[in-house]
């Protein structure tokens, strides 16, 4: 996936709300028009397909030199109008307005530059593992994690009208719907796959072009938004598939301890022997509970070399390690863990102490 490395934008330098004012962003990616939603709740309403259907296309890096335009909470997420992520942002935040990006790095640039107040974005799926690209973009970005929220993603077959599924010959969706799915397509006769960026651009792209022989493996809004036929529902070949996305914000919330709360981390070890039995040992004698560790190789630092006094040195690649565990940043045990850590740790840094979500996906 491309980034948006290139991207320069103007680092605020006065009051939050003059660097808000500082950035310039067309309306049409900021807004849908009154046409496309419901204009008491800002929430998608079904629409027939037109070439000239007015609905907001994915903010690039170019646009966040622009102004940024319009009341209420804004929050971005990457894809187009449809996407899943859009549905994970509107369960976050049910009265936002949405603000599609065309990379998930556009999505963190976006609320740095005031040009959204949130991102959610995904971060882990219980079939495809995690989203690694946002572990790294995590990292380089200095954004926290205010929240959770679990969607359920139930993927339906999209078609244009008057299409049947004896007429198809190729499924077109992000790569990992299209996994998801591999064995009910396999199933329904439709051998060729050809990956997207996005679920709901697929739809997009296969409404636009009018194809005939292709369907989207996309979401039930999606097929609203575009004026696709659902030929097939729920064709995920299993059931239980579920993605957890991150709410990101400038600011961290204070951490509390009347309800359940998660908080992610994120450091390094020293390479030795029991380095990293030492660091879970920080949790384990303090009966705090891991629910997730996922390890990426350090990017500033990508080999290590092991002893510089052997005539050919050994090199190993060095870590980050990513936990999650079950207890707020205002527990002192989870403090104390923390601090035990630190005094051995190469770095440490909290990503986020945030609620957990205990709502049905």
């Amino acid at each position: 996936m491309a980034s948006s490395s290139s991207l320069r934008i103007p680092t605020p330098t006065h009051h939050p709300a003059a660097a808000y004012a500082s950035v310039r962003v067309r309306r049409a990616a900021l807004s849908i028009s009154a046409s496309a939603t419901n204009g008491s709740t800002g929430v998608p309403v079904p629409v027939p397909r037109d070439p000239a259907i007015a609905l907001p296309r994915p903010l690039t890096s170019a646009d966040l030199m622009g102004e940024a335009s319009g009341d209420g909470l804004k929050v971005a997420y990457q894809g187009c109008p449809g996407a899943y992520s859009e549905a994970a942002a509107k369960k976050a935040y049910p009265s936002c307005q949405t603000v599609p990006c065309e990379y998930f790095e556009t999505a963190f640039q976006a609320v740095e530059n005031w040009v959204a107040d949130r991102a959610v974005l995904p971060l882990e799926n219980s079939l495809g593992g995690s989203i690694h690209r946002n572990y790294d973009l995590l990292l380089r970005h200095r954004l926290h994690i205010v929240g959770e929220v679990r969607l359920a993603v139930r993927h339906c077959l999209l078609a244009n009208r008057g299409v049947k599924v004896e007429n198809l010959r190729s499924a077109m969706s992000h790569p990992q719907a299209l996994a998801q799915c591999e064995q009910t397509l396999t199933m329904l006769g439709i051998d060729h796959r050809e990956a997207v960026d996005d679920t709901a651009g697929a739809a997009k792209h296969i409404a636009e072009q009018n194809l005939q022989d292709t369907a989207a493996v996309a979401s039930s809004l999606a097929a609203q938004l575009y004026g696709l036929d659902i030929l097939a529902e729920n064709i995920q070949d299993d059931t239980d598939n579920v993605t957890r996305f991150m709410m990101l914000a400038r600011e961290p919330i204070i951490p509390r301890t009347d309800k359940p709360f998660k908080t992610s981390i994120v450091f390094s070890l020293e390479e030795g022997p029991g380095q990293l039995f030492k660091a879970l040992a920080v949790f384990a004698l303090r009966k705090i509970n891991l629910t997730k560790m996922e390890s990426r190789p350090h990017k500033k630092r990508p080999l290590r070399i092991a002893d510089e006094n052997c005539s050919t040195p050994l090199k190993h690649f060095d870590y980050l390690f990513y936990v999650d565990f079950e207890a707020s940043m205002a527990d002192p045990n989870a403090q104390n863990a923390l601090s035990n850590l630190k005094e051995f740790a190469t770095f440490l840094r909290v990503l986020g102490s945030y609620p957990t979500d205990v709502s049905e996906a």
